[in-house]
This record gives structure tokens, sequence and C-alpha cells, in this order.
């Protein structure tokens, strides 16, 4: 195998990882933005149970 082979495989190999890892932090990107839609669904949630409770305490007295 001479220098040429060489440099050519070391240059695969570099863009192979810097393809994973534009993958990696793709994949965390979604994950955390995911995260951020389902807290923000659950905060809703809460206000709205929380009105309603407010809401049925204020007609029960």
């Amino acid at each position: 195998m001479g220098i040429k082979d060489q440099f050519q495989d070391k240059a695969k190999q570099a863009e192979q990882q810097a393809k994973q890892a534009m993958s990696a932090k793709k994949g965390q990107q979604q994950e955390r933005a995911q995260q951020r839609g389902q807290q923000e669904q659950d905060e809703a949630q809460r206000a709205a149970q929380e009105a309603q409770d407010k809401f049925d305490m204020d007609y029960d007295a």
C-alpha cells in the first residue's frame, strides 16, 4: 500500500467520522426538541387542570 492510498484511506475515515458525528448531533437535537415539546404539553395540561379545579371550587362553595 502506497502513501497515496494511506492518505486516501485516512481521508475516507475522517469523512465517515464526520458524518457519524453530524448524525449523532442531529439525533440529539431531535431528542431535545421532543423533550421540550412534551414538557410544554405537560405544563399546558397542568395549567388547564388547575384552572378547571379552581372553577370547580368556585362553584362548589
